[in-house]
């Protein structure tokens, strides 16, 4: 494993990238034919990051899956090569810019495909030595002068020089790789059967009839011992044998569906979160905090529930149509499946009724949640401007009303579940009374059926609690649903745009910047325009100040020139490169824009995240220099120094307090660390004191290349 590698012939030049991206798709089973290749072409551009992921997004989009451009920490560089697969690794070779195409890696191995089509395998500590050799290097004669001045023993060199490494490096994250996989908004059903969920559920199948069958071989063993009018004690042998193999099927049946759980878990999460992130401003607008709040719980309940329901519900039904035609078979056998038939048509009709005191409890729940939140959000207001005597209106009465709900939901859970397990009991055991008394030499065929009808009754418990978890995923997927359905659109946005050769520059100076021409803007289809037949031209370097009154469109202009929406009619372009040709992701990279205050955000988290989440996270030390002139340039310095954590200070609501205008250069400082094209402020210095906004307009005159200030007059 260790032997030395030719890394030359082991990695793709980049005029190959292409061919390597096609082939490591198809060995990693994203894509079950190959594209044309004859219109594609390998990079050629320049060996900038930026440009070269940009190829690599379009590229993907352009053979169905999707690129995802990952930063590796120096610190854990090792244990992340032992997971990564699919992806593309660019090679620190100086001479020429090449790339690694991992299939995949665990503990041991890496495997690596090279240029001639063979599978290659190599120690994920070969490469983790060639990707931090050019991070190492400068800082080993200084670490070697330290350890002889310090007279270390030689023997604890390596392990000294590893310490110091990481301590010195720990954070220092290592780009270039690129992860290959589908879309999150890609077919729910192909993920989970490349995730090898579909794998999962016919092992769990197979080991749960084969432990079906053993227990009904016990029954079968038990009536041949037990009722046949004598006893002997090899049949009671054989019958403790059987129970003990069932015990590991049984074991390995709920280990499988646990993995079965988590695996679609994942995948059910991913694409929420990439769902919500394709949600327009409006569709969540007229929402509160309780609403967002309650989205949030429904979400883990819908997980939990249809997962453990998911489960149960099918391999419940599944025992039963098994159980039931081995009752046909047993003595009396045509009266039990009758019997059974019927029984569960009564089940599922208390099951339905079930569903809608389900529905109506979650309805009260809702409601109690909404108001809940907006309550603690909203009790500064309230506290400042609502009578004392109204803080609890109403709570009383919403309380009572969960109350009386939940325990009717309770009661009515506890009554169908015993009606429908013990209630099968007693069908089943007066059904096999009649052939017991006049068919007594039947004891084989009596003992399965008796065991069929306990196994059964299990089943329909299963059964029970299963469908109640999957109708009340079923309740909460109205909130969820159009969460998970919104995920197809960025997959459908991405599909229609077409490809162009990123590696030409999107500078020029013969032409404008940026054109609009007759562009339009609904907010809804039949809506009056917000935007109406705007053309406009901006060139490099102008500094415009957009006035108009509120509702003017000003905002769904500065939404439109950023990318936030698309225009309904007209064509927006960059350099005279058309929107849908650039494609909307490199579009929002070359155009950044700060928002209305009230559409802006601090995240609960440090303020150096909040400065550079745009820009790249985790940062590097230059970033966060930076980061802190920037801030001293918009009279945030004493902010800084106020704070007992400085860039570390946990802020949003539940951290360090910001004032208006500090959050107002907060968000400008963001915008400008991005160091696009183009900047558009949206009513960004409102809230700012005159000292302090002479300070900030400077600073932004001075950094943005090219600017766009929109202002109330």
């Amino acid at each position: 494993m260790n032997h030395t590698i030719d890394w030359n012939s082991a990695t793709w030049h980049a005029s190959q990238l292409h061919e390597a991206m096609i082939l490591l798709a198809r060995k990693a089973r994203l894509l079950s034919q190959s594209p044309d290749t004859l219109e594609m072409s390998g990079y050629t551009g320049p060996a900038q990051e930026e440009r070269i992921h940009a190829w690599m997004t379009v590229m993907a989009q352009s053979i169905g899956i999707e690129t995802e451009a990952v930063d590796l920490p120096y610190a854990d560089l090792q244990r992340s090569l032992q997971k990564i697969g699919p992806a593309l690794i660019r090679f620190p070779d100086g001479k020429s810019l090449r790339f690694l195409a991992i299939i995949k890696s665990t503990d041991k191995r890496i495997q690596i495909i090279t240029p001639n089509r063979t599978i290659q395998s190599i120690a994920p500590s070969q490469l983790r030595n060639v990707l931090a050799d050019g991070l190492e290097t400068p800082l080993l004669p200084t670490i070697q002068t330290l350890l002889s001045e310090t007279h270390i023993p030689a023997e604890r060199h390596i392990t000294t020089q590893t310490a110091l490494l990481r301590e010195q490096l720990g954070s220092t994250p290592i780009g270039g790789c690129w992860l290959l996989r589908f879309s999150p908004g890609d077919g729910f059903l192909k993920q989970c059967v490349h995730s090898g969920v579909s794998v999962t559920i016919i092992t769990i199948l197979g080991t749960s009839l084969l432990a079906q069958i053993l227990i009904l071989f016990g029954w079968w063993v038990i009536g041949e011992g037990a009722l046949s009018g004598h006893f002997e004690w090899t049949w009671l042998m054989a019958w403790v044998l059987l129970l003990f193999t069932a015990v590991p099927l049984q074991s390995a049946m709920t280990w499988k569906q646990s993995l079965f759980s988590l695996a679609l878990g994942r995948l059910f999460k991913q694409r929420l979160l990439y769902g919500i992130l394709q949600l327009a401003p409006e569709e969540i607008r007229h929402q509160g905090a309780g609403q967002f709040m309650g989205i949030v719980l429904e979400t883990e309940s819908l997980e939990s529930l249809a997962l453990s329901g998911g489960v149960m519900v099918p391999f419940a039904l599944l025992k039963i149509f098994i159980l039931m035609g081995v009752l046909a078979l047993c003595a009396g056998g045509f009266l039990l499946v009758l019997l059974l038939c019927g029984w569960i048509i009564v089940s599922g009709i208390l099951i339905g009724y079930n569903y809608q005191r389900m529905n109506a409890w979650m309805a009260v729940y809702r409601e109690m949640t909404n108001d809940l939140v907006e309550r603690m959000v909203g009790h500064r207001t309230r506290l400042a401007q609502e009578t004392p005597s109204h803080w609890h209106d109403e709570e009383d009465a919403l309380l009572d009303r969960y109350v009386q709900s939940s325990k009717r939901k309770d009661q009515l859970n506890v009554l169908v579940s015993s009606v429908v397990e013990y209630g099968w009991l007693v069908l089943g055991v007066a059904g096999i009374a009649y052939p017991f008394v006049t068919n007594p030499n039947e004891s084989s065929t009596l003992a399965i059926a008796f065991g069929c009808i306990l196994l059964v009754s299990q089943s329909l418990n299963e059964l029970v609690t299963g469908t109640a978890s999957f109708l009340g995923a079923m309740v909460t997927w109205k909130q969820v649903g159009p969460l998970f359905q919104a995920a197809a659109r960025g997959e459908r946005r991405e599909r229609e745009q077409s490809a162009m050769d990123m590696t030409v520059p999107l500078t020029s100076t013969n032409t404008p910047m940026i054109t609009a021409h007759d562009v339009s803007f609904r907010y809804r289809r039949v809506a009056k325009p917000a935007l109406q037949h705007c053309t406009l031209r901006i060139d490099q370097g102008e500094r415009i100040l957009l006035e108009g009154p509120s509702g003017g469109g000003k905002s769904t202009l500065a939404a439109l020139l950023a990318g936030l929406r698309l225009p309904g009619e007209g064509q927006l372009s960059l350099w005279d490169v058309p929107q849908a040709t650039l494609g909307i992701e490199t579009w929002r990279r070359r155009i950044v824009t700060a928002p209305q205050f009230h559409e802006n955000h601090v995240f609960v988290e440090t303020f150096a995240f909040n400065l550079l989440m745009g820009r790249r996270w985790p940062p590097l030390p230059e970033d966060l220099r930076d980061a802190e002139i920037l801030c001293r340039e918009l009279g945030l310095g004493e902010l800084l120094e106020r704070m007992p954590s400085g860039f570390q200070q946990m802020v949003g609501e539940s951290g360090w307090q910001l004032s208006h205008g500090e959050r107002s250069r907060l968000y400008i400082a963001r915008a400008l660390l991005q160091s696009a094209d183009f900047m558009i402020l949206d009513e960004s210095f409102a809230a700012l004191d005159p000292e302090n906004l002479k300070h900030a307009l400077q600073c932004v005159l001075r950094r943005a290349p090219t600017l766009l200030v929109i202002a109330h007059p």
